[in-house]
C-alpha cells in the first residue's frame, strides 16, 4: 500500500521555507506521494455549501494566502528526488484545458515523471463567477471533456478534438508526458456523477473521507466503489484497471481512544488496524491530511506515522 500526504499551501503552512521542508521530509521518510490543494480566489460573500463540513461553511478565511499548486509542485519537484507530485484535487474549469494540459506534461517532464494528476469539478459558484468560467451547472460536462483533451494531446501525435466547449486540430503538442501513456488521473469527488466519471475517465477514484456529512468508511467506500467498477465496465473499460486512493485526515494520539473514536484518530495501532480495513475494500493508496497550521504538529504527525505506523503495516 503506498501513503501521500497533503502539504497545505495556503495560510502558515503555505510558507516557501515550510512547504519545501514538509516536502522534503515527506521525500526522506520514503512517503509515496505529496499533495497541494486548489483554489485561485476566494470570495469574500459565499452562498455555495462546503461539501464536506457539517455547517456547509468553508474553514479557509479569503484574506489567507493561498498560492497556485501547479506552480508549487513545480517547485517542489526541484526541491525533492522520489516523491510523487499532485495536486488534490485541481479544479478542471479554473484553467483552458491546453494550458493546463501542457502545464502537467512539462512537470511531468521536468520532475522525472512523477506527476498525479488529481482532478476535480470544483463546488464553489462564486469563484467560477469571479474567474468567469462556464456556467456552474455544467462543470461536470465542462470536466469530462477537459479530461478526453488531456489524453487526447498527451498520447496522439496529430491530437485533434470537437466537442462542446473546445475545438482542434493541425496541432502538435510536445513534449509529451514521461509517463506512458499518460500520467495517472485520479477523479475525486463522492456524488453518483463523480464516481461514474472515475469509472469512465479516471484511472483511480480519488474521494475526500472523514470529513461529515462525507464519511466514507469502508464499508461505504466499498459499495460506492462498485459504482465506478460498474460505470468502467460500461464504457467498455477492464473494472480492474480502475483503483481507488482516499484521502482523509490523520491524528495520532499518544495513548488509545476509545469506542466510537473516528477513523484514523489514536494510538498507532489503531491507525494501522484502521488501514488494514481499507486496504480490505482495495483502497492502494491513502493521502493523509494533518489538519493544523501547526508546522511541529504535523511534522510530528509525518514522523509517526513513518516509524511507528507503517512498521505494522503488512
Amino acid at each position: 500500500m503506498e501513503f501521500g500526504v497533503v502539504i497545505h499551501n495556503r495560510s502558515e503552512t503555505g510558507k516557501r521555507e515550510v512547504m519545501v521542508g514538509l516536502a522534503q521530509r515527506a521525500d526522506r521518510l520514503n512517503f509515496d506521494s505529496i499533495w497541494v490543494t486548489d483554489h485561485v480566489v476566494l470570495p469574500t460573500k459565499v452562498s455555495s455549501r462546503y461539501p464536506y463540513s457539517a455547517t456547509g461553511a468553508f474553514p479557509i478565511q479569503p484574506h489567507e494566502d493561498y498560492m497556485e499548486p501547479l506552480t508549487v509542485l513545480a517547485y517542489l519537484a526541484a526541491c525533492t528526488e522520489r516523491v510523487r507530485l499532485g495536486v488534490s484535487v485541481m479544479i478542471l474549469p479554473h484553467r483552458n484545458p491546453i494550458l493546463a494540459a501542457k502545464m502537467l506534461s512539462t512537470l511531468d517532464v521536468l520532475s522525472g515523471g512523477r506527476v498525479i494528476a488529481g482532478v476535480g469539478v470544483g463546488w464553489l459558484e462564486e469563484e467560477f463567477q469571479a474567474l468567469g468560467l462556464p456556467p456552474f451547472r455544467e462543470r461536470g460536462a465542462y470536466s469530462d471533456e477537459c479530461i478526453r483533451i488531456f489524453k487526447e494531446l498527451w498520447t496522439k501525435e496529430d491530437p485533434s478534438f470537437e466537442g462542446r466547449y473546445h475545438r482542434f486540430r493541425d496541432i502538435k503538442f510536445a513534449p509529451k508526458p514521461l509517463q506512458k501513456p499518460h500520467p495517472p488521473i485520479w477523479v475525486g469527488g463522492q456524488t453518483r456523477r463523480a464516481l461514474e466519471r472515475a469509472g469512465t475517465l479516471g484511472d483511480a477514484w480519488h474521494p475526500l473521507g472523514l470529513r461529515p456529512p462525507v464519511n466514507l468508511e469502508p464499508d461505504e467506500l466499498r459499495d460506492s466503489f462498485k459504482v465506478v467498477r460498474e460505470a468502467a465496465a460500461k464504457a467498455g473499460r477492464d473494472p480492474k484497471s480502475v483503483g481507488v486512493a482516499f484521502r482523509g485526515p490523520l491524528n495520532l494520539t499518544k495513548a488509545a481512544e476509545p469506542a466510537g473514536r473516528r477513523l484514523l484518530t489514536g494510538s498507532p495501532s489503531q491507525v494501522a488496524d484502521d488501514i488494514k480495513r481499507y486496504h480490505d475494500v482495495e483502497v492502494r493508496h491513502m493521502v493523509f491530511d494533518v489538519l493544523t497550521n501547526d508546522v511541529r504538529l504535523i511534522e510530528e504527525t509525518m514522523d509517526r506515522f513513518a516509524n511507528e505506523v507503517r512498521p505494522e503495516l503488512p
